[in-house]
């Protein structure tokens, strides 16, 4: 087997040669222009880069919430770019987890049945099994005593907790976090942070989006984007010292 195809066979995501173009009236604007990236098991990767660069984009494609417009994505080895609309809400609600800047937990609904809620989509899961999951994902983000409670009850580091067991109680093969502590202060922000180095220390494969240098350097890799390309970190540094100089 040649490397490539041994590299591409091992890992969890292995994208290649992905774009994106948005057709706005007689406007393309090329998001993504032919990423290469490579995700194992159990790595945390943090995708960084300047505002409009493609990292939301190119986190909604990994999971599943949008199609690339060219090129190649395998999920666990096998292709998932041009699945029908049921096949990738399946696969998204069972392998992948999703942790937003938007906690987006729903108002009536206790902590429990928030985090409950995916799971009840899971046909052939029964309900003590999903009781077991609940009860064991809200351990492990320290939410435990708080499972009666409403959102309006919690305050934004806790809601952004519950919003991280709802994820992990579905066991997903990776979680995919974009801006995690977007809507935080920095105390609850660090402990979001902190909560996902005890996760990716357990095992959890991560990949995260943010703009904060601080929390990318908390990853074991950085990716780092500009202008819909992955460059290197030094590229990086002079492409944005270029658009400094341009400005000023």
């Amino acid at each position: 087997m040649a490397a490539t195809e041994e590299i591409r066979d091992q890992a969890l995501i292995h994208i290649e040669a992905l774009t994106k173009i948005f057709y706005t009236d007689e406007i393309e604007t090329h998001a993504l222009a032919g990423i290469h990236l490579t995700i194992d098991r159990g790595e945390y990767v943090a995708i960084s880069g300047p505002s409009g660069c493609g990292k939301s984009t190119l986190l909604s494609i990994l999971g599943l919430l949008d199609t690339p417009s060219s090129g190649s994505y395998l999920l666990n080895t096998r292709p998932v770019e041009n699945l029908s609309f049921a096949e990738r809400s399946r696969i998204r609600n069972q392998e992948i987890g999703f942790i937003f800047q938007s906690f987006n937990p729903i108002g009536d609904l206790t902590v429990y049945e928030n985090v409950e809620l995916p799971l009840t989509y899971r046909s052939g899961m029964p309900s003590v099994e999903r009781k077991r999951r609940v009860d064991e994902s809200l351990s492990r983000v320290g939410m435990a005593h708080r499972l009666r409670h409403y959102p309006s009850q919690l305050s934004g580091g806790q809601q952004q907790r519950v919003a991280v067991a709802r994820t992990l109680a579905g066991s997903p093969s990776i979680l995919l976090a974009d801006e995690p502590t977007g809507n935080l202060d920095s105390c609850n922000g660090e402990a979001v942070m902190e909560l996902l180095k005890e996760l990716h220390k357990d095992g959890a494969t991560i990949c995260m989006v943010t703009h904060d240098p601080r929390f990318a350097k908390l990853a074991e890799r950085e990716v780092h984007l500009f202008d819909g390309q992955v460059v290197s970190e030094e590229d990086l540094r002079k492409k944005l010292a270029a658009e400094r100089e341009l400005l000023q």
